[in-house]
């Protein structure tokens, strides 16, 4: 059951239009953010604050999620910086060599639970693993700890792009769940991106790093938050195909629920030619919704990306041709199936665009 792929049987047509809102934060010249603040969480904290987490990446690529107050107003964004939500400390987020820390949060508000959950991506001595945090207010952090994927068939190893469902949902064994993207990576695309290439285009589709969805059972983590870390089963629900994003594809912002199921938006990779006729990576975004009860069935999935790089933050940066979708903040006042994502630009800083459904 853990590793069957469910077939994607489109049900739905929507139309979408995106409006950019511009940058939303950029370096400000400390060392803490000397090589950029990208790929910003969002969330709500209880006393009604709008928070963006970034990553904020010193210089020998280590990295801190920041706490970000952000306020829209008619020139854009007023932001106030309030300090590091996590700071890498713990045993899995240090390495002696350069590039470690905590990276590329995702934040949601769990009803059942009355907690905020925070996944995000450690970099420490074993490389990247998914690790969750927990909040009463949105505002301060502690640590559960690592995921551990102890399931039958589970890929052990690098993983990253998780970001947990509001609410609980139904497992493909039937187990009423507690549920978080994944990805797990390839080996060989973490040794060296550009030599990979060749031996990813030649692998099926379905073999490429994929979004899975990973599921702890919900009256285990009722009586113990750790059990948080403790997945029982997880399935792949998206991979690269031939339209768009067929290098790899990965979760962006957390699910949020629409008439017809969970929506959110995913990263995808595609090869480019640039100058010279070099090859390099472009990140696109799209759409996928997923079944209200069962999400493993996927509804729909953005035909054509939805987001592309096309502003000069997004087109050049520390990684060129990087939109990276990372929070979604719904906005019933604008307007019924209004949202704001707030994504990572070129590796670099931080974007807003609107999207209408």
């Amino acid at each position: 059951m853990q590793t069957k792929r469910f077939p994607f049987i489109p049900t739905l047509r929507l139309d979408v239009r995106v409006e950019r809102l511009g940058t939303v934060l950029s370096p400000d010249g400390s060392a803490a953010e000397a090589e950029g603040v990208l790929n910003p969480a969002f969330t709500r904290a209880r006393d009604g604050v709008a928070l963006l987490y970034p990553r904020a990446v010193e210089s020998g690529n280590i990295s801190r999620i920041e706490r970000v107050a952000v306020q829209q107003n008619e020139r854009g964004f007023d932001v106030k910086r309030l300090g590091f939500a996590l700071e890498p400390n713990a045993p899995y987020e240090v390495r002696p060599q350069p590039g470690y820390g905590c990276e590329d949060a995702r934040i949601t508000f769990v009803p059942v639970l009355d907690e905020y959950l925070m996944a995000y991506t450690a970099f420490g001595p074993d490389g990247p693993r998914v690790a969750i945090a927990r909040s009463p207010d949105g505002h301060e952090w502690e640590r559960i700890g690592l995921a551990v994927f102890e399931h039958p068939g589970a890929t052990v190893g690098d993983d990253k792009d998780a970001a947990f469902f509001p609410e609980p949902v139904i497992s493909p064994a039937g187990v009423r769940s507690i549920a978080f993207y994944h990805r797990p990576m390839l080996h060989i695309s973490t040794v060296d991106g550009a030599a990979a290439i060749p031996m990813i285009e030649r692998m099926p589709f379905a073999d490429r790093e994929s979004v899975r969805i990973a599921y702890v059972p919900l009256d285990a983590v009722l009586a113990d938050r750790e059990a948080l870390l403790h997945v029982s089963e997880s399935v792949l629900v998206l991979s690269p195909d031939g339209r768009w994003g067929s290098i790899r594809i990965g979760a962006g912002t957390p699910p949020v629920r629409i008439a017809e199921g969970w929506m959110a938006l995913f990263h995808a990779v595609d090869l480019v030619e640039g100058q010279g006729g070099a090859q390099s990576f472009r990140y696109c975004a799209g759409i996928v919704v997923h079944d209200a009860e069962r999400p493993h069935h996927v509804l729909y999935r953005s035909p054509e990306p939805i987001l592309v790089p096309q502003a000069h933050a997004e087109r050049h940066g520390v990684v060129d041709n990087v939109v990276f979708p990372t929070g979604i903040d719904p906005r019933p006042d604008l307007g019924d199936r209004t949202f704001d994502i707030y994504y990572g630009m070129a590796d670099y800083a931080c974007g807003a665009v609107r999207m209408r459904l």
